[in-house]
């Protein structure tokens, strides 16, 4: 995943980035009333998020 992460623009990481947000805020909020099917779903998306800040600090 970092390669990938690496060949892309900064415009599609911030976008990337926007996306991976509003979903672990739908994750949030959708778990506090029932329980999830994907309990590491949560885990997964924050680890993908501080990827893509790590390679946006890079990119600067």
């Amino acid at each position: 995943m970092k390669k990938e992460l690496s060949k892309k623009s900064q415009v599609d990481l911030m976008r990337e980035l926007d996306e991976k947000r509003l979903s672990l805020r739908d994750i949030r909020f959708g778990t506090a009333g029932s329980k999830s099917k994907n309990v590491k779903e949560q885990k997964t998306i924050k680890k993908d998020i501080a990827r893509i800040k790590t390679v946006l600090s890079i990119k600067k």
